[in-house]
């Protein structure tokens, strides 16, 4: 269910960025608006912009926001596999088809109301209500690690890392298609799809830089198993990167083939390692979260194929 806000610039508001603006407005943090943004729930005369849009005279600035991100959230005693925890972050490792915070469809159940129930509700609240803890995200059936804050100093610190691309993100995949080299980069600009505003893709139009680095772990005929190294994050980046190069994730019911019958439920896509430095102590850090079984369960049938070729 969506709540739609509209506002109309005064003439002493023009040269406000949008997302301080609608921080003021709505009593939402800065980074939430920020978001909001980013994702396309926010137009500016009928028009998507940019975090760092500075808004104009009488300008009419529409906003269409969750009705849970304004509703309290309540902690949950879910299943939670924890792989490290401190007084300052916990790293998980993410079930698939878990989703990460509540949204429309999705108002518990989420790692977050799990999160809230295991950490007793110390996490950090840079994010707000509905995002408590939450520095970087998982689609929903893609599984393994991340971390998640419990203090605002830790989020802020994590924050960094990832945005300067100091923390490394290591995913591992099974794609369609027999991969010829032995790594790549993929680099080109991602951003909401033109038409069907569920699905991302690449636009040189609108996009925001998007690089993806991957290599060969292993060639199974008409299907490759890969490993990622994200240096950004934007919303289902190697989804999105492998079909712009025509190797779309196996199983991907967004941006994959629809023939795809494998034991898995969504896209063959784990997030495998981080490595990241501690935001408070300092200490190098590298966490693993091993490939679960329904991802294993597509090497084998992919080996099992490549083998009665």
């Amino acid at each position: 269910m969506m709540d739609k806000h509209v506002f109309k610039s005064e003439p002493e508001e023009a040269g406000i960025r949008i997302d301080i603006y609608l921080a003021a407005k709505m009593g939402i943090s800065r980074s939430f608006a920020q978001q909001l943004v980013k994702t396309g729930e926010v137009v500016i005369n009928d028009k998507s912009v940019k975090p760092n849009h500075k808004i104009g005279s009488q300008d009419i600035i529409a906003v269409q926001l969750e009705v849970q991100d304004v509703l309290t959230v309540e902690a949950e005693a879910l299943p939670l596999n924890v792989v490290y925890e401190d007084k300052d972050i916990i790293v998980v490792n993410k079930a698939r088809g878990m989703v990460v915070h509540p949204a429309a469809g999705n108002p518990n159940g989420t790692l977050v109301n799990a999160l809230l129930y295991h950490c007793r509700g110390e996490l950090s609240g840079i994010n707000g209500i509905i995002r408590p803890g939450i520095v970087h995200r998982l689609d929903k059936d893609t599984s393994g690690v991340m971390v998640a804050a419990k203090t605002d100093e830790a989020h802020r610190g994590l924050a960094a890392q990832i945005k300067s691309h100091t923390a490394c993100r290591t995913y591992w995949a099974l794609v369609h298609g027999n991969i010829s080299e032995e790594r790549g980069t993929v680099e080109a600009p991602i951003g909401r799809h033109p038409k069907d505003r569920i699905k991302m893709a690449v636009t040189f139009k609108h996009g925001r830089e998007a690089v993806t680095h991957f290599s060969v772990l292993k060639r199974y005929g008409e299907y490759t198993w890969i490993e990622c190294k994200l240096e950004t994050g934007r919303t289902h980046q190697i989804r999105v990167h492998m079909a712009y190069i025509g190797h779309p994730v196996v199983n991907d019911p967004l941006y994959g083939y629809k023939k795809d019958r494998f034991p898995i439920s969504g896209q063959a896509l784990h997030s495998h390692c981080l490595d990241l430095v501690h935001p408070v102590t300092g200490t190098v850090m590298h966490f693993e979260a091993p490939a679960p079984t329904d991802f294993k369960a597509c090497l084998q049938q992919a080996a099992a194929q490549s083998n009665n070729e």
